[in-house]
């Protein structure tokens, strides 16, 4: 079974590094408090991951009780509920990431849904209202769902084509927090402590980064996200000179057109020595 998930039960990890923006940590307090499901909408490589991981770390006191899953058009509902498996025995069931989550309680996290199949999607509707189930048809049984239990989904809605939206009877059933890339000044803080970069160069490459996706309109580039800045500072950190530890890591990354490399590497040059 391949589902692109990664569960997280790490009891006495580090807290993961997140700067708040707004008020989503409380927001996200608020709904877990009141088994409010949560969509995190925003352009791809925000923070949204980070975030969660950190609001997991906080809300089960450093145990990361947190089910990842990474959505994609092969995901189906047999991959996140579960299936029987042939075994010497004969068969066995093994519940999926999904299952997994109810069961035992913590945050399942649907990261960029719009990627899985219609079908697969409705099959949350149940755990996403008062209800709190999960219909387990293989096994003609209706799961209730551990106290604490949240589902979690992520997406873009910049980058989706109206064919990946999410469907409004999917979405209504979701408290939603926006998240967007952090001011310059936030985001050189970030970039300075995960890239392991000193702050003049982090605040470089926030700067440059705030400039790439001001081009948004004339490139039709979304722009590079945070995580990128990070590379591209861990790059400069091993030795890379900047410039070219920013075609590679931002430049390259975001475009295979040659002739918006070609511009989006004036500004770097402008910016970086």
């Amino acid at each position: 079974m391949s589902t692109g998930s990664t569960v997280d039960a790490l009891p006495g990890t580090d807290e993961p590094f997140y700067v708040p923006l707004a008020d989503e940590v409380e927001i996200f307090g608020a709904a877990f408090s009141q088994r409010i499901p949560v969509l995190l909408k925003g352009p791809t490589g925000c923070g949204k991951t980070r975030f969660l991981e950190h609001m997991a770390w906080r809300l089960f006191g450093g145990e990361r009780r947190l089910v990842t899953v990474t959505c994609h058009e092969d995901l189906t509902a047999t991959d996140l509920v579960g299936r029987y498996l042939l075994n010497v025995d004969g068969t066995m069931w093994v519940d999926g990431p999904l299952t997994q989550a109810v069961r035992g309680g913590g945050i399942c996290y649907l990261d960029e849904v719009v990627e899985a199949r219609k079908d697969t999607t409705v099959i949350i509707h149940s755990l996403s209202d008062y209800r709190r189930t999960l219909p387990i048809e293989k096994l003609g049984t209706v799961l209730e769902a551990h106290p604490d239990f949240l589902l979690v989904l992520s997406y873009n809605p910049g980058y989706q084509s109206s064919l990946k939206d999410l469907k409004h009877s999917t979405r209504q059933r979701f408290a939603a927090i926006e998240f967007d890339y952090p001011p310059v000044e936030v985001e050189a803080r970030i970039v300075a402590r995960e890239g392991d970069v000193d702050d003049a160069t982090a605040e470089r490459l926030a700067f440059l980064a705030e400039r790439l996706r001001s081009l948004r309109g004339e490139t039709a580039l979304e722009g590079p996200g945070t995580r990128l800045l990070v590379y591209a500072a861990q790059l400069i950190g091993a030795g890379i000179a900047p410039r070219r530890a920013a075609q590679v890591a931002i430049v390259d990354a975001v475009t295979d057109d040659p002739v918006v490399q070609d511009g989006l590497r004036e500004v770097v040059d402008a910016i970086l020595e």
